[in-house]
């Protein structure tokens, strides 16, 4: 395939994150216009790695970051709720944290694309997972068996401006928490719980009656795999990072908010 045709290939998901980044489809289509005039201008700035995606986003970052409009709020569709939370974030971290999240580009991959360390990217994605979870504040249910982390999860979670409404250690502990409580606006769980009961049981109880995305924290992820998954679901292996909880979490509420949203125009 030549490299134009991956270049057709990889435009979507460029329009994709373009509309995500500026909140606005006229706006981001503007700026991938401009990439591909320069792309055309100067070939060369393809190919400088084996992946093309990666190549075309950096050049569409060049592009984005040299242009004073790319902070402003005028050009947002007041029609996309959930890419305006994303435009009020600062540029930077924003970028760090579509490219990982939303493009599902490597730490490594998003760093060449950014022009920063490995390092920053994990610190750019972490202040917009901050960002984004206090516009999104939500009830959490946290399903942990282990007290020290149930206790650091609440710690982080809250430290996010979400709310916990309550630790569960077991299956019966959860189910009986979310009848007697407020539904949660997302779950946290493990899936090896103190009785030997499962989280993905637990899980799967719950969204019987309603429906929230989930993030499994756990040791055993080969159980998550080979289970019955609810959907969304996202996992994270233990030992696990506060910065990675932090974006998934933001990820989960995010993509939850633009399902929400296209659920409710095609209804």
């Amino acid at each position: 395939m030549s490299t134009a045709q991956l270049v057709v290939q990889h435009l979507p998901y460029l329009r994709r994150y373009a509309r995500a980044l500026t909140g606005s489809q006229v706006a981001g289509d503007a700026y991938v216009a401009a990439t591909l005039e320069t792309l055309v201008n100067e070939p060369e700035t393809l190919g400088r790695s084996t992946n093309v995606k990666a190549d075309l986003f950096r050049v569409f970052t060049r592009i984005w970051n040299s242009l004073s409009v790319n902070g402003g709020s005028d050009q947002v569709q007041h029609d996309l709720p959930a890419e305006i939370r994303l435009g009020q974030i600062t540029p930077l971290p924003r970028q760090a944290f579509l490219l990982s999240c939303l493009e599902g580009f490597s730490e490594e991959d998003a760093a060449i694309i950014l022009g920063v360390d490995v390092t920053e990217v994990r610190e750019l994605v972490d202040e917009a997972g901050r960002e984004l979870a206090a516009d999104m504040a939500t009830d959490i249910l946290i399903i942990e068996d282990e007290p020290l982390i149930a206790m650091d999860l609440e710690a982080l979670v809250e430290g996010l401006g979400h709310n916990v409404i309550g630790v569960a250690r077991t299956r019966t502990e959860a189910i009986k928490l979310a009848s007697e409580g407020k539904r949660p606006g997302l779950i946290l769980a493990d899936i090896q719980l103190a009785d030997g009961s499962s989280g993905l049981d637990a899980v799967n109880d719950l969204l019987k009656t309603f429906e929230v995305p989930v993030i499994f924290i756990t040791a055993y992820p080969e159980r998550f795999l080979t289970g019955e998954r609810p959907e969304p679901a996202f996992l994270i292996a233990k030992p696990f990072q506060p910065a990675n909880v932090s974006a998934v979490i933001s990820q989960a509420l995010f993509f939850q908010q633009s399902a929400r949203r296209r659920e409710a125009k095609s209804a």
